[in-house]
């Protein structure tokens, strides 16, 4: 296994990592000079629409330079990385690594770090000497410098460039890993993504993470049981047993809400029982929703009974046999299909009377997915899940529960894919249409509901925490989590419970289409809890590298999207991006004022920021011209978020291509190099010239 930066090698810090290679070999210098004689073009490997090189300046100095930067390929790409300049008593890490911003160490790294010589995810450079140089790692050249390819791609190993912002970085090796100036940062970006461009880099989280926040609770229903929002009247149907607590109301019944404030707009405590007589009823599952306005559900033990707001009392049949343990839509108007312990039925809603009728080995509880014609049957006590065919009704298969018997939760079908999701315990089973067990996620709560939301492609579930605080493993709190219906992954940070415990009945959950809504029901506490969705703020607009004339006006914009609707701070650095500070009373999208000679080189970047997280844009770069003068141009034309921009004050065109700002790489420019001789005087007098003219240049603040 190749340990990540973060990661020591061997068995302490300091340690061989593993079994040393005999023989050495050189690196920079000796390498730098190979490629010279032999003439090789610089940007070896790097497509010519790929964006040029870049090159960023380190706290002491350092020049790490990037053949290609932008337009990756996802699947797949070649860089070349040199250096300059830097110190030759400590080693470093050549990597791909999320970028977490200033003064945080870049981490995770694609392919982590390279310690055993055959891979070239990454790169170890340690100083000439070192007791890993060799096939281990590599050994600095003259001034600290080197020159290695990586090999990289946009998704690894925990690394997911295409959902965070992320750079082509070196940092202190594991000797050393809280050593951060050796931290210089080149952002990146694969297929036509540009640095910066929409979705910036999250500082606390990634940008656009999506979070769900308690907006109010609704006391008004009872004992909650179970939840439906009516898909045409958008009224929130809450099944409900009394609550003990309000000892002067009998709360059962079915009670109809305002989704928005939860004030009750209807409430219908009756229903027929055993002798068609009306009496108080509790709702204790709902099936569905009636066409306008309306629910069927199921009351206690056998009644099935529709209602609708502004009802007196609710219609209902009683059904011969036991009592009703689930129940939904059957596959006609007017039929309802209903469990009872281990007979299935479909029951006409009018009369009460069973138009067919199915046996199972065992279950209590089951999902119908009407779109491919199957009932998912739940058997938690032998551990078995049966398939059945609606147009047969007939099993026509059976599957294992793994791990057993288990504490019965749920059984759901995700009407968009076919899958089928078992709660069991604490882990929720994930079946194909076809049976397949594809994944099982664990939390640390009972799966007691879940509910699926087809214009997302996200599956709610609701975890409740035991209730025994006796138990270790109890603390009383439930959990919402948001997964990700076709690969699983979690779709929004979870989300604490408090208070939501199994000791007096399960959960359950509705959803209002688009998931902005969720409303979870708890029963132990009498409440429902309306949640609204939140995201962190995510750039839609970066601020431009631009060009200006001593004592011209200059306009910077960025945008972002957020709920809810993030407040912006503008930063400037006049250190390459090193350290930031507040642009004083810069507080809009747009940051307008006079530039001067004293801010060439500066950058600036807005930062967003809303109750989920923060989220900053790219830097842009500003570079500042004479007011006269022959040959200056007005520039301006820098691409969305510092694609051409050049870190440390050299001046970009904005065409994907900048300067580098000192000698020791090669200009990406596909020529070949005509003669050491040339090539070296070039750098060297490229680097004095660049050199000079910084040192020329005061440094300024906005």
């Amino acid at each position: 296994m190749t340990p990540t930066p973060d990661t020591a090698p061997g068995t302490a810090p300091g340690a061989p990592p593993g079994r040393r290679r005999p023989g050495r070999r050189t690196a920079g210098g000796a390498a730098i000079a190979a490629l010279l004689l032999a003439g090789v073009p610089a940007g070896l490997a790097a497509g010519a629409d790929a964006g040029g090189p870049k090159t960023a300046t380190g706290p002491k100095g350092q020049k790490l330079t990037a053949s290609v930067t932008t337009a990756l390929d996802p699947a797949g790409q070649k860089v070349r990385m040199t250096g300059e300049g830097y110190g030759l008593t400590s080693g470093i890490y050549v990597a791909l690594c999320k970028d977490n911003g200033d003064n945080r160490t870049p981490s995770p790294c694609l392919g982590g770090a390279d310690m055993s010589g055959g891979s070239k995810t990454s790169q170890w450079i340690v100083p000439p000497g070192d007791p890993y140089e060799g096939d281990l790692a590599l050994a600095f050249g003259p001034g600290g410098s080197f020159d290695v390819e990586l090999d990289i791609t946009a998704k690894g190993d925990g690394l997911d460039c295409a959902e965070v912002a992320c750079a082509l970085v070196t940092r202190a090796d594991h000797r050393a890993a809280g050593d951060r100036t050796q931290d210089v940062r080149i952002p990146v970006a694969f297929a036509a993504r540009q640095p910066g461009e929409p979705g910036g880099e999250g500082v606390d989280v990634p940008a656009g993470t999506v979070a769900y926040k308690a907006a109010a609770d609704f006391t008004s229903a009872g004992k909650p049981l179970d939840l439906l929002l009516h898909p045409d009247s958008k009224k929130l149907y809450v099944g409900a047993d009394n609550l003990p607590d309000t000892a002067d109301v009998d709360e059962r019944g079915l009670h109809v809400l305002n989704p928005q404030d939860g004030t009750s707009e209807s409430w219908i405590s009756q229903a027929p029982g055993s002798t068609g007589a009306l009496r108080a009823s509790a709702a204790a599952r709902i099936a569905g929703p009636l066409p306008g306005d309306g629910v069927v559900y199921t009351y206690p033990l056998r009644g099935v009974g529709s209602a609708k707001a502004g009802d007196k009392e609710a219609a209902g049949v009683w059904l011969a046999g036991s009592t009703i343990t689930d129940i939904a839509p059957g596959t006609a108007p007017g039929t309802v299909l209903v469990a009872q312990g281990a007979k299935l039925s479909e029951v006409e809603r009018a009369t009460g009377a069973a138009t067919r009728t199915l046996t199972l080995p065992g279950g209590t509880r089951f999902a119908v997915d009407p779109g491919r014609g199957v009932v998912w049957y739940g058997d938690f006590t032998a551990g078995k899940l049966h398939r059945v065919d609606l147009a047969a009704f007939a099993v026509t298969g059976t599957f294992d529960l793994p791990g057993g018997p288990g504490l019965a939760g749920f059984v759901e079908a995700d009407p968009a894919t076919g899958a089928v999701w078992v709660g069991v315990d604490r882990s929720v089973l994930v079946f194909d249409a076809a049976g397949k067990l594809v994944k099982t996620l664990v939390g640390g709560d009972l799966a007691r509901a879940a509910a699926f939301d087809r214009a997302t492609g996200r599956a709610f579930v609701v975890r409740q925490d035991g209730g025994d605080l006796s138990d270790p493993a109890d603390d009383n709190n439930g959990t919402l989590t948001v997964y990700d219906t076709t690969d699983f992954s979690v779709a929004a940070r979870e989300l604490s419970l408090p208070g939501n415990h199994s000791q007096a009945g399960a959960a359950s959950l509705g959803v209002e289409p688009g998931g902005a809504t969720v409303f979870v029901a708890s029963p132990a506490e009498g409440k429902v809890t309306k949640l609204v969705r939140q995201v962190s703020p995510l750039v839609t607009r970066a601020p431009a590298d631009l060009t200006a004339k001593d004592g011209e006006e200059v306009t910077l914009t960025a945008r972002a999207e957020a709920v809810p609707e993030p407040a912006v701070r503008w930063q400037v650095s006049a250190d390459g991006g090193q350290t930031w500070k507040d642009v004083e009373g810069a507080t809009g999208t747009a940051l307008a004022f006079t530039a001067r000679a004293a801010q060439d080189g500066h950058r600036y970047r807005a930062e967003f920021r809303n109750d989920v997280g923060a989220t900053r844009t790219a830097a842009a770069t500003l570079t500042v011209t004479a007011a006269t003068g022959g040959g200056e141009t007005d520039g301006g034309t820098g691409t969305t978020g510092g694609a051409g921009a050049t870190v440390g004050g050299a001046s970009g065109d904005g065409s994907g291509t900048a300067a580098t700002s000192g000698g020791g790489s090669l200009a990406a420019t596909g020529t070949t190099v005509m003669s050491a001789t040339l090539a070296a005087l070039a750098l060297i007098g490229g680097g004095v010239l660049v050199h000079r003219r910084a040192r020329r240049r005061a440094e300024g603040a906005l």
